[in-house]
């Protein structure tokens, strides 16, 4: 029985963008702590998707509804009067960014604003967790980890739309939801997630995954840019947390949190391949030459002590036990295991980790 299920056995949760690789993770956590989990997001996933594989279209209540359609979108808040919402839907991709910034200012700022717009119709307690990416500061390349009052700002189409979305985000919570007794929200930070059930384009680990199970030399773009790789059950425990304290806290309403792993885990692309490769026989990868003409940043960590100390949060993974759980999924997908029975497996041994881990107390 899933460590959540006391807190969401028979909610009605809210999940845009469930879909995707972190929302399908997130909606299979809620399903198995007991939610009645209703999903949003745009278009059908492919057929190789986590989403997909999980055969979740059979099992939740889905719309396919792109979020800047607004009036649809409160009509779905008005009917189905939610007890938590997890906003994730986003055009996400920094190189996609480029090519349609129209899409992606459009979807990450007014597709965000329309959630905020659609909260107003719930009229019972109901906490929303909005999440935008570590993206959203101004990245100056510093050493020490951002911390969530620094500055925001982007460069790239994809980090301006999330750094825009958060001043939408501030200044919808101080001037409208900021009275309304029922609902309160929280903006949860992250990025650079791994793990099972990624298959997204120009991303290194889907990369890796996808040319050695076809004995396919990957290529590697900025192979010494470092990130905070983390897993993804680290950074979706963060966004159930968040939910669950800070709708029982008044103090902590509106706050924002990181969630990022360790300063270790600040590790370079080619030091997660090299992780990566221990769990893969006769393969190898090729370092080309990246275009100049998009900046991409080489240094980006966060601070999360403010999780740690108001959400008792913190990673409980190391390096090395994130890419290994990620490998073992990836190579029990290619053996034709139950994605299912695989991915679930995975959250409750997350879980006995948690438990077994100094840091673990109540989540409230």
């Amino acid at each position: 029985m899933s460590l959540f299920r006391k807190y969401f056995n028979k909610k009605k949760i809210i999940i845009t963008g469930h879909t995707g690789f972190k929302g399908s993770w997130l909606t299979l956590w809620c399903m198995a702590s007991g939610a009645n989990v209703i999903g949003i997001s745009k278009g059908k996933p492919n057929s190789l998707s986590h989403y997909k594989k999980l055969n979740f279209e059979s099992k939740i209540k889905n719309f396919d509804l792109d979020i800047k359609h607004l009036e649809k979108l409160k009509n779905i808040f008005k009917k189905v009067q939610p007890d938590y919402v997890f906003h994730l839907a986003a055009q996400a991709l920094v190189k996609k960014s480029y090519k349609e910034p129209l899409e992606t200012f459009y979807s990450n700022t007014v597709g965000t604003l329309n959630i905020l717009e659609s909260l107003r119709q719930v009229k019972k307690r109901c906490h929303a967790v909005i999440v935008t990416s570590d993206k959203s500061y101004k990245n100056l390349e510093i050493d020490r980890g951002y911390r969530e009052n620094d500055l925001l700002g982007g460069e790239d189409p994809y980090s301006g739309s999330k750094g825009a979305a958060e001043l939408i985000i501030n200044s919808y919570y101080k001037s409208i939801l900021i009275n309304n007794r029922n609902l309160s929200i929280s903006v949860s930070r992250a990025g650079n997630v791994i793990g099972g059930g990624d298959w997204s384009e120009d991303r290194i680990v889907p990369d890796c995954i996808k040319s050695w199970s076809k004995n396919r030399i990957v290529k590697i773009r900025n192979p010494h840019s470092t990130r905070p790789w983390q897993h993804v059950l680290e950074v979706v425990r963060g966004y159930l947390q968040s939910a669950i304290i800070v709708k029982f806290n008044k103090k902590l309403n509106g706050e924002v949190f990181n969630f990022g792993p360790n300063n270790s885990q600040n590790k370079s692309v080619v030091q997660l391949v090299r992780e990566i490769k221990k769990y893969w026989s006769q393969v190898d990868w090729q370092i080309v030459k990246a275009k100049v003409d998009k900046k991409e940043s080489k240094l980006l960590k966060l601070n999360s002590n403010k999780s740690k100390s108001l959400l008792n949060w913190m990673p409980i993974l190391n390096f090395s036990q994130a890419v290994k759980l990620t490998a073992s999924w990836y190579k029990q997908f290619y053996k034709k295991k139950n994605c299912y029975h695989l991915s679930i497996s995975q959250i409750f041994y997350y879980e006995k980790k948690l438990t077994e881990h100094k840091s673990f107390k109540s989540f409230k």
